[in-house]
């Protein structure tokens, strides 16, 4: 990244040193989720600072900012590293976490739960159009990337489909494929919301976050080729080892 990437930093512009340390640390941060630093270790403070034309205390704010997000670690004669790498996540696609992961490391899921229930909640049957009063298929399973935990997924599915997903391979497969398998057609599409949460104390302690750490919420309701709904999910992934990932078109007016 050169000088002009960031628009000068300290010598340009009379600013706020915490207002560069800030820019700084989003260019870094940007870096860091593009997977530029490939052996893990950041540049020393010089290096940084002749890149971004920057002071070295405005070097070392800006990195005392990702430390203290969780993003870096400073050791004194090893350098600066990354703690862990963040993976990116395409919203622009349907496809499952496994799916997505693909030579990112090995995906393996924890079945916390995986039964038939006699009745889905309200809010939850209102979605796959279900009547009301009807019964589903209920599976949480615990996400670990490389053995660390990444996300915790629940899933209400339909009867008919969910019965047969759960006599399928729910620790070592994708919930799109079994439920592609069960249903014996492609599925279609799926409705994504996205927001930031913070972690309640059940869902921090599987996580291995502390309770009130920001992750990141999906909530998904996913359909067959044919338009019917099959699957809601609630998806709560760590924030700091997930990029939800898309590209965007403008349309002719910018409608």
């Amino acid at each position: 990244m050169s000088r002009v990437d960031v628009a000068g930093m300290d010598h340009h512009l009379e600013r706020p040193r915490a207002e560069w340390a800030r820019q700084m640390a989003d260019a870094l941060r940007r870096q860091i989720t593009d997977g530029h630093f490939t052996d893990g270790m950041l540049p020393d403070e010089r290096v940084l600072g002749r890149r971004f034309g920057a002071t070295r205390d405005t070097v070392r704010d800006a990195l005392a900012l990702l430390r203290g997000e969780g993003l870096i670690t400073r050791r004194r004669g090893v350098g600066t590293s990354v703690v862990l790498p963040k993976h990116g996540h395409g919203l622009d696609r349907l496809t499952g976490l496994a799916e997505e992961l693909t030579g990112c490391g090995t995906v393996t899921n924890e079945v916390r739960a995986a039964a038939e229930v006699p009745v889905l909640p309200d809010a939850i049957a209102a979605r796959p159009e279900v009547p009301a009063g009807a019964g589903g298929v209920y599976v949480e399973r615990l996400r670990r990337l490389d053995g660390l935990p990444l996300s915790l997924d629940t899933s209400c599915l339909t009867a008919d489909t969910g019965r047969a997903v759960l006599a399928g391979d729910l620790a070592g497969r994708d919930v799109f494929a079994l439920i592609e398998e069960a249903a014996g057609e492609r599925l279609g599409r799926a409705e994504v919301a996205v927001h930031a949460v913070t972690a309640a104390p059940g869902t921090a302690e599987l996580l291995h976050i502390q309770p009130g750490a920001a992750v990141l919420a999906l909530e998904r309701l996913t359909r067959l080729a044919d338009g019917r709904p099959v699957d809601v999910e609630a998806i709560r992934v760590r924030a700091d080892r997930m990029t939800l990932r898309t590209t965007l078109y403008r349309t002719e007016g910018g409608r």
